[in-house]
């Protein structure tokens, strides 16, 4: 049972979709395949464009920085994700500064308003809506709102990779909400999307920068249901099989289920011991600090078939975190939770007596 957060397991309707025939990118047929996605892509952006990378989301976060940030960046780092949009930066000689914090603490909304206030080169901003090296949730939405006040001008760039297809994004402020392929869009690695605001846009035709990554060459092309370079085909016919999915379900309830699953999860390991680790918790997973994290694991894995993510850097062997991106089963995170206190139990640091079960049927179903 994979319930690592990313990649996510790939249901079969998907896997189906993507192993039908070969198609030439350079036909009426994919033109009529990537015309679909794209209208259900937008639909779940809810902005005004939307791009489709073949590419990891990193090369997203990199099309974003290079095509975005014409004086300096703002970056946010409350983890590894936060990390690397710096890392992008020094990569491309990008004028930047960068507001840190640890890894379970999100940015506060004054601190990013101050930063802005006091540099009036800063022209762009980014930050994840999700960090999913700790699993916290950003105030994205609330910091767009505000810098669009000082300058609406200023470019804000969410990473939405373990956030779109998770819950609900308010958009109105925000210029390019990056995703990928293999969180709660449960497909292989490979594919990134960008959704654009209309400034956004108008930026990136301005002054088109770089060479892969040049988004305006890809707004060029993908408004004609085609692309610039070679197409993820595969991945692109598995997306619009996973956004149909999605809309038959709608995604208000999708997002209800989801972060449901995550209040149940998060009650049920509280309830036996556990402390979850990030002050403001993300609905995409749920992340617990424990020192014996790599205990635990290897016995969910090897004993209880339950595959679930650590921790990196300074937290490795000290969190652990269990997925709740895409179509997730109930019984799923059910057997999840109650498989951690049979380990704990096993491990003598408690008793089993079924609470964790318990306490996530209580929350879940109640919850409905």
């Amino acid at each position: 049972m994979l319930l690592t957060p990313g990649p996510t397991p790939v249901p079969e309707f998907a896997r189906k979709a993507m192993s039908d025939i070969t198609i030439h990118h350079r036909t009426k047929e994919f033109e009529g395949i990537f015309e679909k996605t794209r209208n259900l892509l937008l639909e779940i952006y809810n902005m005004p464009e939307v791009l489709m990378l073949a590419s990891s989301g990193t090369g997203a976060m990199e099309a974003c920085v290079t095509n975005l940030t014409r004086k300096k960046a703002l970056t946010v780092n409350s983890g590894k994700f936060g990390e690397r949009f710096g890392k992008i930066c020094k990569a491309f000689n990008i004028d930047h500064v960068e507001l840190k914090q640890e890894w379970n603490t999100p940015v506060s909304v004054e601190d990013v308003v101050n930063t802005v206030k006091n540099d009036s080169n800063i022209d762009a901003i980014f930050i994840q809506v999700c960090e999913s090296a700790g699993g916290l949730r950003h105030p994205v939405e609330a910091i767009a709102k505000e810098i669009k006040k000082i300058n609406s001008e200023i470019m804000i760039v969410a990473d939405g990779i373990t956030a779109l297809g998770v819950e609900k994004i308010d958009t109105t402020n925000i210029d390019a909400l990056i995703t990928g392929s293999q969180k709660a869009f449960m497909l292989p690695p490979g594919l990134a999307m960008i959704g654009l605001s209309s400034k956004a846009v108008e930026k990136i035709e301005e002054k088109p920068a770089g060479y892969y990554f040049n988004l305006a060459i890809e707004l060029k092309n993908q408004r004609k249901n085609t692309t610039a370079w070679t197409a993820a085909t595969t991945l692109i016919m598995g997306l619009g099989a996973i956004l149909e999915k999605f809309k038959e379900i709608g995604f208000e309830n999708l997002y209800k289920q989801t972060a449901l699953r995550a209040k149940a999860t998060q009650e049920a390991l509280k309830a036996i011991g556990f402390e979850i680790y990030p002050k403001n918790p993300a609905n995409a997973m749920t992340t617990v600090y424990t020192e014996q994290s790599n205990e635990i694991r290897k016995i969910l894995k090897n004993k209880y078939n339950v595959d679930i993510a650590g921790g990196q850097d300074h937290l490795a062997g000290k969190i652990f975190r269990i997925n709740h991106m895409g179509l997730v089963e109930d019984f799923e995170a059910s057997w999840a939770v109650n498989a951690t206190e049979l380990v704990l139990d096993e491990l003598g640091i408690r008793t089993f007596d079924g609470t964790a079960n318990k306490v996530f049927a209580e929350t879940f179903y109640k919850g409905k």
